[in-house]
C-alpha cells in the first residue's frame, strides 16, 4: 500500500516591527501557538521581505549569521542571536526542486535577517532546526513568484516548513505613531480584499494589483511578495488558507497572518 504523506504546513507571517522579537503580545502569542501546533519540520525555508535582490538565491552555509538589519532600536535587540544551523544539503535540494528555474547558492554573504529570526524566536525558540532563506527576485513580476511558490510545494511533502515573512500592508511613509493598534480606512479595505482572496481562491492574488488601494498599501513589493509564495503553495494544493491572526499597527501596517495545511484544516 502506498504511504500517504501529509504535507508540512506553510504560513505567511505579518512580522511588523523588529521589536516583536522582544515583546509578548497577541501577535507573538499566535506565532508561538503556530509552532506548537505543527509537526517538527526537517528544515525551514523562509521567504523574507528583507532579502530583496536581483536574483533568486538560497542560503547554503552550515552556520548562517544573525543579521541585525535595522537601526535606531534598543541595544537588547542588537544583542539577540538566533543560532539555528543551516543546511547546504537542503539548499541543493531546493535548487533541484525548482528546475528549470535557476536558484543560486549563497555560501558566504547573507544569513538570517530580522524578517526571519524575529518570528522564529517565538515559533521555535530553541533554534535547533536548520533554517534557510530564499531571496525575493526584485526584477520579476508577481506571477513569477506565484509560480515559484507552487514549485516549492514538493518541499512540504519532504518535511520542510515554508514560511513567508512580510506584511500585507506596509507603508512606512504614512505611519502614524499615535495609532499603535489602529488602521487607516484604506489599510482595512485592502487587507479585507486580501482576506477574501486568500480564504477562497489564492490563485487569484494577481488580481489584487488592480485594487484601488493597492498602490498605497503596497508602495514597494518586497513585504507583499512573501504572501504570494504562500498563495502559490495553496493554489498548487487546491486549497484556501486560513487566518492565523489579524490586526493593525500604526495606521499603515497590517499584521494579518495566514496558514495552509494546519492540523485543523
Amino acid at each position: 500500500m502506498r504511504e500517504i504523506i501529509k504535507p508540512m504546513p506553510a504560513a505567511f507571517i505579518g512580522h511588523g516591527s523588529p521589536m516583536n522579537a522582544l515583546e509578548h503580545n497577541r501577535t507573538t502569542e499566535s506565532w508561538h501557538a503556530f509552532g506548537a501546533a505543527i509537526p517538527r519540520p526537517r528544515a525551514i525555508l523562509v521567504v523574507s521581505a528583507h532579502w530583496f535582490i536581483n536574483a533568486t538565491t538560497v542560503t547554503a552555509m552550515p552556520r548562517p549569521r544573525t543579521i541585525h538589519d535595522f537601526r535606531g532600536f534598543p541595544p537588547e535587540l542588537f544583542a539577540m542571536e538566533y543560532p539555528a544551523p543551516g543546511s547546504p544539503d537542503v539548499a541543493a535540494e531546493i535548487v533541484e526542486t525548482v528546475k528549470p528555474d535557476i536558484v543560486d547558492l549563497d555560501r558566504t554573504d547573507w544569513g538570517l535577517d530580522h524578517g526571519t529570526w524575529s518570528v522564529l524566536c517565538h515559533v521555535f525558540p530553541q533554534a535547533d532546526i536548520p533554517v534557510l532563506q530564499l531571496s525575493i527576485h526584485a526584477l520579476q513580476a508577481l506571477e513569477y513568484h506565484l509560480k515559484l511558490g507552487a514549485k516549492l510545494a514538493r518541499l512540504r511533502e519532504r518535511g520542510i516548513l515554508i514560511l513567508g515573512s512580510g506584511n500585507v500592508v506596509h507603508n512606512l511613509g504614512l505611519i502614524d505613531w499615535r495609532q499603535p493598534d489602529a488602521a487607516f480606512d484604506w489599510n482595512r479595505r485592502f487587507d479585507d480584499a486580501v482576506k477574501a482572496v486568500m480564504t477562497s481562491a489564492p490563485a487569484d492574488i494577481p488580481k489584487l494589483q488592480e485594487h484601488p488601494d493597492y498602490r498605497r498599501s503596497v508602495p514597494t513589493p518586497e513585504h507583499f511578495l512573501p504572501l504570494v509564495y504562500l498563495a502559490g503553495l495553496a493554489a498548487e494544493a487546491g486549497k484556501a488558507t486560513q487566518i492565523l491572526t489579524d490586526g493593525y499597527a500604526m495606521g499603515s501596517l497590517s499584521m494579518t497572518a495566514y496558514a495552509l495545511g494546519m492540523p485543523s484544516q
